[in-house]
């Protein structure tokens, strides 16, 4: 028996990973609500809708690909801008990878399609818990987090979908995203190294505008990490 959590079968640690996972629809449900509403507007079918979150299940790349097509950018831009805002999740892969390796290979790639910020957060604070915990109950915990959530994204971008060429256009959404990414990062700047590379990326952002199919924004990705580093390293050393 496990304890550090009580977890005494698989049964039990999904269960709890459902139970602890189960408050992130709160924030999932209106995501993918809108998600499902803004690509309609932008011209595509409940087909195409469902097939991006069915295959991406990523808010914030599908939402940064979706300004991407409708600006008429090349695959490889919109490719690129997509993996660009995704790249915590090589950090979250080879920091939740010794806990989950030991798995079988469907069990992995399952657990790689679902890993997402609520998922990697839980799990990762749990099993650094209770690092006795056989690989199993891990895995077990692990998909119950992510049942909530996952089920959720899909249900409310398909209700996006359906619903969104009902929305009369004086009504349009399309100002949404911006104030849900701000929410999001506005906590997330903890540390004067996060807020340097914020400042960074908005300005080098704002001065590149003019850039086609806003590669600027990749630039400005660049910049930020850069920055960013290099003020944490500076106080680093400071310290």
């Amino acid at each position: 028996m496990s304890t550090a959590t009580g977890f005494d079968s698989s049964r039990a640690a999904f269960w709890r990973g459902f139970l602890e996972g189960a408050p992130f629809v709160l924030g999932v449900a209106p995501f993918g609500l809108l998600f499902g509403i803004l690509a309609t507007e932008a011209g595509f079918d409940l087909l195409k809708v469902m097939s991006m979150s069915i295959l991406v299940i990523a808010g914030a790349a599908q939402f940064t690909a979706l300004a991407q097509m409708h600006d008429g950018a090349p695959v490889l831009i919109v490719l690129a801008a997509s993996l660009a805002v995704n790249l915590r999740m090589a950090m979250y892969s080879a920091s939740i990878a010794p806990h989950l390796g030991p798995a079988p290979l469907w069990q992995r790639a399952l657990a790689a399609y679902i890993l997402v910020d609520n998922t990697y957060s839980l799990g990762v604070a749990r099993f650094e818990a209770d690092p006795d915990m056989p690989t199993a109950r891990k895995m077990a915990y692990y998909f119950g987090t992510a049942i909530p959530a996952w089920v959720v994204w899909y249900v409310a971008t398909f209700s996006g979908a359906w619903f969104g060429t009902r929305i009369p256009p004086a009504f349009a959404l399309d100002f949404a995203p911006a104030i849900i990414f701000l929410s999001l990062i506005a906590p997330m700047l903890r540390t004067l190294a996060h807020v340097a590379a914020a400042l960074t990326s908005v300005v080098v952002a704002l001065v590149l505008a003019f850039l086609p199919y806003s590669t600027g924004l990749l630039i400005a990705a660049v910049a930020a990490m850069v920055v960013g580093a290099l003020v944490e390293t500076g106080m680093e050393r400071r310290r």
